[in-house]
């Protein structure tokens, strides 16, 4: 995507992001460095050429028992209890950049590092907060759960 840079979360100035989700805000602002110092979730941000962040998401290992998956997904897998996945768990856009397609780009890049880890998971999972942001995966081909509309999978 012209224009950005994503690479991971180092020392980058995150005082003046703001993507209008006061949860999302205050995770990234009080909360991110720590879960990435206890290994619990990696971040990626993308860089503005101004050097600003205007956006970042999140990556953790996950698993989805086999059960939670459609007939279609779950005839295609090893009958194992969990499937391994990805989780894509905090994914945000800075008000300043929304409109710009970074979004859709920021979860194309954390297919693509999903994809060419060592650590092997068959899919991506999402949490989506609400229906809008629920309608935004499945536009970008995630499907959801059986039992869950807001949490979507996607194959890596």
């Amino acid at each position: 995507m012209s224009g950005y840079v994503i690479e991971p979360l180092a020392g980058h100035d995150r005082t003046a992001f703001v993507s209008g989700s006061e949860r999302l805000d205050r995770y990234f602002h009080q909360q991110v460095t720590q879960d990435i110092r206890r290994r619990i979730a990696s971040c990626f941000v993308a860089v503005a050429d101004n050097n600003s962040v205007a956006g970042f998401y999140t990556l953790a290992a996950t698993s989805l028992a086999f059960d939670r998956l459609s007939a279609e997904r779950a005839k295609k897998l090893p009958r194992y209890p969990v499937v391994p996945a990805i989780l894509l768990g905090r994914l945000a856009v800075a008000q300043v950049h929304q409109g710009k397609r970074l979004g859709g780009a920021l979860v194309a890049d954390a297919l693509l590092r999903a994809a060419h880890t060592e650590i092997v998971g068959h899919m991506l999972v999402v949490d989506a907060i609400d229906e809008t942001a629920a309608r935004f995966y499945t536009h970008l081909g995630f499907e959801p759960l059986t039992d869950d509309p807001y949490r979507l999978i996607r194959p890596i």
